[in-house]
């Protein structure tokens, strides 16, 4: 109550964001990721790792980072990063993998592309791979990356989450996270998560959120055509439930719909 009696305005609710990192057998990259999530000028209000099973030093690297260690058992990093979506509880929910560097800004990123953006928003950005030969960073960057981008983000009408660097609201994933795929390891979550996107759901670019990935999946053809082999699965499991053209003309019609 103000000196006159009337009531004031209420303080406006405080932003929390969650960051989810599922981890397997990865302890020497999780403590470097841990330890640039550590150094964020925006820091993160809960981290929580999924271990995915891991025979490392995985629970040693949380325990001596002093985040939340989830032990997860079931072969899949779909299943792993749901069930720590799941368990999280902050109004943005953001996403690495155990070999992400994010910058030192990363997080502040994050907050400003979701804060005001409405309850069903995602947010991603762009990789830059470390690692490997310069063949290697170009194979990843141009045809996997790129294509990703390029020819998947046409498909679905709006652009995809690269899966080691994006967040969303804890609305979305309120309302997709029942549907996602938890149990087929061969399936990519951020393609699946992507496809669950509902046309009342804004998915943003920001160019300059990137994130230093390792370039390992790559080093070899046979790895780079496993991961493509892992998109067509993807998509055919994503086919089945929902025709394609049948989500995108959903979206265009919904966009046309709400049109000022």
């Amino acid at each position: 109550m103000g000196t006159d009696g009337e009531p004031q305005p209420a303080e406006p609710t405080a932003i929390t964001i969650a960051v989810v990192i599922p981890s397997r057998n990865d302890a020497q990259l999780l403590a470097v990721c841990l330890a640039h999530l550590a150094a964020q000028t925006r820091p993160a209000d809960e981290i929580i790792v999924v271990d995915n099973a891991s025979s490392d030093d995985t629970a040693a690297v949380c325990a001596a980072a002093g985040v939340r260690r989830i032990y997860w058992a079931a072969p899949g990093v779909g299943g792993a990063s749901a069930v720590g979506f799941d368990a999280a509880r902050a109004g943005i929910l953001a996403r690495l993998d155990a070999d992400s560097r994010p910058g030192p800004d990363w997080l502040a990123r994050v907050e400003a592309g979701l804060g005001e953006a409405g309850d069903f928003a995602l947010v991603t950005g762009p990789g830059d791979f470390y690692g490997g030969t310069a063949l290697v960073r170009w194979a990843g960057r141009v045809l996997y990356l790129g294509g990703y981008f390029h020819v998947v983000g046409p498909m679905l009408g709006h652009p995809p989450v690269f899966g080691s660097n994006y967040a969303m609201t804890a609305a979305v994933w309120e309302r997709i996270g029942p549907a996602v795929a938890r149990d087929e390891p061969r399936i990519h979550d951020d393609l699946d998560v992507s496809y669950l996107v509902r046309p009342d759901m804004s998915v943003r670019v920001d160019p300059a959120m990137r994130m230093p990935v390792s370039a390992r999946p790559f080093e070899s053809w046979g790895a780079l055509g496993l991961r493509l082999g892992k998109a067509w699965t993807t998509l055919a499991h994503e086919f089945r439930r929902e025709r394609p053209w049948n989500r995108r003309r959903e979206r265009k019609q919904w966009e046309r719909s709400h049109r000022p």
